[in-house]
């Protein structure tokens, strides 16, 4: 199967299906959106990778009922160009002609971090050990490193679309999925504001809630602090309630959460702080109102004088410009303090297992989307090798969070919760260079070098911000 290559259906076999559809065993449905539906797969012909599971990610037609939708066309065109250990890989395009329906395939993971979470916080514990935090979040940072190098901006990173390999020789490897929003932002063909409201709401940068002309890379670092904070203490740091029907990115109550956490924004610490529009507009509830009692150590449990702390302050900096980069946060001590961070994350420190419950499947729908008369089931993913899922196979709604609630995605209801075991990797997983960060695969050492010591393309870049609603076709 080439990466990224498109295939049509316009060889049907005896029974009616596309020609594409033949090379996959569908297993069952494993999500939906107002995007379309997302499937598990597994792949039948007959070469290495028969048997391995895929995640095929459906798109309705475009809103407007002229094609693929810019959504899918975007999300195509970036994975197809980019590769790196901690990003999700594109396995193949398919089109449908006959209704125009887009068909993507991707590597499966069984995991994410919204599921990670939430087993932790209601079924073990109630915590989530130190060196599969520091795991989960380094390899998050190195794969949000190797995008900011390359100029891409996520602009919607969250717990489900952060995803985690299950079982195969990429156990514990976290991937970044869902790219429906992000953008190239070097040199933009549009301005950046044509977009839309970007980042959902609990993880969006307090510079985009009030309103910034410009925003850059560090839009995704504030979501990743919000990640880190969230996996301390397994709740979201900042739940706001999101205004519906708002055209522009200011959310009061979002920014209300923030600062009762880290107090008020002021101009001695942000000094571009004054230029925003709604810092100026909105006197009474964001200049006048006060907070009292904030405390960020408060909330994470966390000592000021600890690296861990120190790591997440400098990602939640009000201003953008002393924010830490994902470059400068791979460097940070709390990375080279014991336990050190390894490539499989889905380990306890003493080598126990570590149960986690594998992705309910419907088996009732089919490709089309139709319905027998087939039960849903828990359903074992197989050789999951490399992949995504939850937002990156089934991209999310931009509308406000659910309590502890993927965006939008409708997750199928459990039918039991078979654990699998987990074995022990700790440390440094192969392919890593002396200073402990992988190399990107296809990039030769001295480019790769010279790459890791560029400067933050996110610094200066004058990138317009959303001005009204996004929504995912």
């Amino acid at each position: 199967m080439g990466d990224g290559n498109a295939t049509n259906n316009r060889g049907l076999s005896s029974n009616n299906k596309p020609e594409w559809l033949q090379q996959y065993d569908l297993i069952g449905k494993i999500g939906e959106g107002t995007y379309g539906l997302v499937f598990l797969a597994r792949i039948k012909s007959p070469t290495a990778n028969r048997g391995k599971s895929i995640a095929i990610k459906k798109f309705k037609q475009s809103k407007d009922g002229d094609g693929v939708s810019p959504t899918a066309i975007r999300e195509i065109m970036l994975l197809r160009e980019i590769s790196h250990e901690n990003v999700v890989k594109l396995v193949n395009v398919h089109i449908n002609h006959t209704d125009m329906s887009l068909y993507l395939a991707f590597d499966y993971a069984e995991h994410d971090l919204y599921e990670i979470i939430r087993h932790h916080r209601d079924k073990v514990n109630h915590v989530i050990s130190q060196y599969t935090v520091k795991s989960l979040l380094w390899q998050l940072l190195n794969g949000l490193n190797y995008l900011h190098s390359n100029w891409i901006i996520h602009r919607d990173l969250k717990p489900s679309n952060i995803l985690v390999m299950g079982e195969g020789d990429e156990q514990g490897v976290v991937k970044i999925g869902d790219f429906g929003l992000a953008r190239i932002y070097q040199a933009p063909l549009k301005p950046l504001s044509d977009n839309g409201v970007v980042v959902t709401i609990w993880y969006r940068a307090p510079e985009l809630l009030l309103g910034a002309k410009h925003y850059t890379s560090a839009v995704d670092m504030w979501a990743v602090g919000c990640i880190f904070a969230e996996l301390l203490t397994l709740k979201p740091l900042f739940q706001g309630v999101e205004v519906k029907g708002n055209p522009n990115p200011f959310q009061l109550d979002q920014l209300d959460k923030i600062f009762k956490v880290l107090g008020h924004p002021t101009p001695e610490k942000w000094p571009t702080l004054a230029n925003l529009p709604h810092w100026q507009q909105d006197l009474q509830h964001i200049q006048g109102h006060k907070y009292e009692n904030t405390g960020l150590y408060n909330v994470v449990h966390l000592s000021p004088k600890t690296p861990a702390y120190d790591l997440l302050s400098r990602m939640l900096e009000y201003d953008p410009r002393k924010r830490l980069t994902a470059s400068q946060a791979l460097e940070h001590e709390y990375f080279r303090n014991d336990p050190l961070p390894g490539r499989n994350a889905l380990v306890c420190q003493t080598g126990e297992k570590v149960n986690y419950p594998t992705r309910p499947v419907d088996t009732s729908t089919d490709f089309e989307g139709t319905t027998s008369l087939q039960p849903p089931q828990t359903v074992s993913s197989g050789n999951a090798v490399s992949g995504t899922m939850s937002g990156a196979h089934g991209g999310t709604m931009r509308s406000v969070p659910r309590q502890m609630a993927v965006g939008g995605m409708q997750r199928m209801q459990p039918q039991g919760m078979p654990a699998y075991n987990i074995t022990s990797q700790a440390g440094m997983g192969g392919g890593m260079n002396p200073n402990g960060i992988p190399m990107q695969r296809g990039v030769p050492a001295q480019a790769h070098q010279q790459q890791l010591r560029r400067k933050d393309p996110g610094m200066g870049t004058n990138i317009y911000p959303p001005q009204q609603k996004s929504r995912r076709l």
